[in-house]
């Protein structure tokens, strides 16, 4: 049975997010209004406050907002000024944690995950739950995955940086 993913999946802790999220569908409308459906292979997790690799780690502002609202809200931002990757928002309001959409079936890199959904600011705060263009499924799939350290976060220390973080779905 496939069922579309409730509140209650996005507000609890980031860690139960992220090893339950690898391998769900992402539902997405296309602009002709097609829908397509992508299975999740890889994720990274930014846990807060104290991430330094997290857009949190600098505290409330405009761009980090979303982040700080109830699980199951989209938080996207604009990268080389071309790209605009996937974050969905998770935990209880006012506790800043966001997994980054790194990977789905046949598409590596978070940049190629937004240009694929066809993301862009329009999407900044979209609610997954109520989303009829964006949205996660539970197709009742099982798969295991391998954790790894964070990419590209060298500016956050190596404590942050190594991190097992990355979930690649075997």
């Amino acid at each position: 049975m496939i069922e579309k993913l409730e509140k209650e999946f996005f507000t609890r802790d980031i860690r139960l997010v992220a090893e339950e999220l690898i391998g769900k569908l992402i539902v997405y409308k296309k602009t002709d209004g097609k829908i397509e459906k992508s299975r999740i292979t890889e994720i990274e997790m930014y846990i807060g406050e104290e991430d330094l690799a997290c857009h949190a780690a600098k505290g409330r502002t405009a761009r980090t907002e979303v982040m700080y609202a109830e699980g199951g809200l989209v938080y996207v931002y604009l990268i080389y000024g071309m790209y605009w990757l996937f974050n969905i928002v998770t935990g209880p309001k006012d506790q800043a944690q966001a997994i980054l959409i790194r990977g789905i079936e046949n598409i590596n890199g978070p940049g190629r995950v937004g240009r694929t959904l066809n993301l862009d600011k329009t999407y900044y705060g979209e609610d997954l739950t109520l989303s009829e263009r964006l949205w996660i499924e539970d197709d009742g799939y099982k798969c295991s995955f391998t954790r790894h350290p964070r990419i590209n976060i060298d500016y956050a220390g190596e404590i942050w940086k190594n991190k097992p973080f990355r979930y690649l779905m075997k």
